[in-house]
């Protein structure tokens, strides 16, 4: 059975960006976030598009692009402008493919209720961020399913959560 899954990390105080850039250059992290998310769907807001490099979508995955503006239609994306067909393409895609939910902040916000997972990849450092993810310990429709091994990831001490929406 196919899964919609939030990919990220945060630092020690649930931040997630700041400038419209990650807080920490993570090599394992990006490599774990290649390895899964190659072959499979990734689903993210326009912010998020326009911070990768030439502003160009990521390869060997279907990108779903979420743009408020109508006139922005992006090359080799499947273009969205609201939430509601946002959604429509995600579990029409998910019938097939798991679908990974790639940020920014607002896009994991409004997709937390319909998310199957979270994997979450903790950060023991502040990163001075500008904008947060939800503390799932917090909440009582995430638990916690799983806790991977701390590692070190370019002098940063690292740990990936693996949460899941209670049904």
């Amino acid at each position: 059975m196919s899964k919609v899954i939030s990919i990220l990390n945060c630092d020690k105080k649930y931040g997630i960006g700041k400038r419209n850039g990650l807080l920490f250059r993570l090599p394992a992290d990006m490599a774990f976030f290649k390895a899964s998310t190659t072959g499979h769907v990734v689903a993210m807001g326009e912010n998020t598009l326009l911070s990768f490099p030439k502003q160009k979508p990521l390869p060997n995955r279907t990108n779903i692009v979420l743009s408020q503006d109508p006139t922005h239609e992006y090359e080799n994306v499947v273009n969205v402008h609201t939430f509601e067909d946002f959604l429509k393409k995600i579990f029409d895609f998910c019938r097939e493919n798991d679908v990974f939910i790639i940020g920014g902040a607002s896009i994991y916000r409004q997709m937390l209720p319909y998310v199957d997972e979270v994997w979450l990849n903790k950060v023991d450092e502040d990163g001075e961020a500008e904008v947060f993810f939800e503390n799932l310990d917090e909440r009582l429709d995430y638990e916690l399913v799983e806790t991977k091994e701390p590692v070190l990831d370019n002098g940063y001490r690292t740990q990936l959560h693996i949460y899941r929406r209670k049904k």
